[in-house]
């Protein structure tokens, strides 16, 4: 059975290659105490199908290349855009 993870895509920059960060939320050991983990991924996006924000789930592959063993598998939600501020002008 192949390992599958859901996260967010951070990058989409390369060619037919996104970054997906996955959090997780761990307990220490000794502590006891919760605390979030961070993870980057890079995975095969053979369409160029995701962009940044969108949530996604990634299967373990063979290895692509040497940062790359996963594929996309399903976009879940695709992002709702970003949010850009208006330059106003200030006349003296």
């Amino acid at each position: 059975m192949a390992k599958t993870l859901t996260g967010i895509v951070t990058s989409d920059v390369r060619d037919k290659t996104i970054t997906i960060t996955v959090t997780s939320r761990e307990t220490h050991p000794i502590y006891k105490k919760q605390y979030s983990v961070s993870r980057k991924y890079t995975a095969h996006d053979e369409n160029n199908e995701a962009g940044i924000g969108d949530k996604v789930t990634i299967s373990e592959t063979r290895p692509i290349s040497k940062t790359k063993s996963f594929k996309l598998d399903t976009i879940h939600e695709k992002s709702r855009g970003s949010i850009e501020l208006k330059e106003t002008e200030v006349e003296a």
